[in-house]
C-alpha cells in the first residue's frame, strides 16, 4: 500500500498561474499627489528650471540653501511620515519643493529624499513635470549605479556624465547656453533606471529641454565639490542666494560614517 507521507504528490492539473487566478488581487495604491498652500492651489507654476535632487550631494547642498522658500510637497502614499521632523530635515523621508525667485526669473527645487519604486516613478513624473509644473528647462542630478555602468569604477574616481533629451542636445548643437558646460556624455552600453529616466522621459515626451548629471561615487567631500562647482558655474548663476556655512562639514561627517558602516560591514 502507497505511503500517503513519503510518496511523490501527482502532479497538480492547474498551473501556478492558474491558482493565482483564485487568489483576490491586490489593493491599488492610492495616487501620489502635490500638496501646496490654499493661496497655489489653482496656480500653475512655469520656473524658467527645474532644478530635481535625488543624488546625496547634490541634497545635501541644495538643501543648505538658506534663501530657497517652500512651496510644496510631493506626498507618496505609501511613505510614512513617521519620523519625519516639523521643520525640513536631511533625515526626512520627504520630497518637498522650494522656490529660488530673482526678479523675473524662478527657479524651483525639488529634494526627493525617499527611494520611488519603478512601478510609481512615471506616476511621480508626471505630478512634477507637466501638469501643475510647467518648467522651460529641467536639469536631474543622480548618482551613477555600478551596476549600470559599462566600464569601471574607482571609489577613489570622481567623475559626472551627462544625458540630454533631443531638443536640449539641439540648443547645444547650435552653441546656445548649455546647463552642463564641459561634461562628457554618458558612455555607450550604460544605463540609467528608476524616476530619473522617467523625468528624462516625460522632458522628451513633453518637449521640454531636460539634461540628466550622473555623478560618482555617491558620497564624499570630492563628488560634493565637483557637484558645487556644476551648479554655482553653469546653474544658479544670476540667483542671489546663500549657503549656510557648515554643510562642508557635515558632509564630511556624513561620508566617514558611510565609510565606517560599510568598513566593519565587510571585516
Amino acid at each position: 500500500m502507497d505511503d500517503v507521507i513519503t510518496d511523490i504528490p501527482p502532479p497538480s492539473r492547474l498551473l501556478l498561474e492558474d491558482l493565482n487566478n483564485f487568489a483576490p488581487p491586490p489593493p491599488s495604491l492610492p495616487s501620489p499627489f502635490l500638496a501646496v498652500s490654499c493661496a497655489d492651489s489653482k496656480k500653475i507654476f512655469s520656473p524658467s528650471l527645474l532644478l530635481i535632487a535625488m543624488s546625496s550631494p547634490s541634497l545635501h547642498l541644495l538643501h543648505h540653501l538658506s534663501s530657497k522658500t517652500l512651496v510644496g510637497t510631493l506626498v507618496l502614499p505609501e511613505i510614512p511620515f513617521a519620523g519625519n521632523s516639523i521643520e525640513p530635515s536631511l533625515k526626512d523621508k520627504s520630497c518637498n519643493i522650494y522656490a529660488l525667485s530673482e526678479a523675473d526669473k524662478m527657479i524651483m527645487i525639488v529634494l526627493v529624499q525617499f527611494s520611488v519604486t519603478p512601478e510609481r516613478a512615471n506616476a511621480v513624473a508626471r505630478l512634477l513635470i507637466g501638469e501643475k509644473i510647467v518648467p522651460q528647462r529641467v536639469l536631474i542630478l543622480d548618482s551613477i549605479q555600478s551596476c549600470n555602468f559599462r566600464g569601471r569604477l574607482s571609489p577613489d574616481e570622481t567623475i559626472a556624465f551627462k544625458l540630454e533629451t533631443s531638443l536640449e542636445r539641439k540648443k547645444s548643437d547650435a552653441k546656445d547656453s548649455s546647463l552642463l558646460k564641459g561634461l562628457d556624455y554618458y558612455p555607450s552600453g550604460s544605463m540609467v533606471d528608476g524616476l530619473a529616466a522617467a523625468l528624462l522621459s516625460r522632458c522628451e515626451l513633453k518637449k521640454i529641454k531636460g539634461s540628466l548629471c550622473v555623478s560618482w561615487p555617491s558620497l564624499g567631500v570630492p563628488v560634493m565639490s565637483l557637484v558645487k562647482s556644476l551648479l554655482v558655474r553653469d546653474v544658479l548663476t544670476g540667483i542671489n542666494y546663500t549657503i549656510e556655512g557648515d554643510y562642508e562639514d557635515e558632509y564630511l561627517k556624513l561620508s566617514r560614517r558611510k565609510d565606517r558602516f560599510d568598513s566593519d560591514l565587510y571585516t
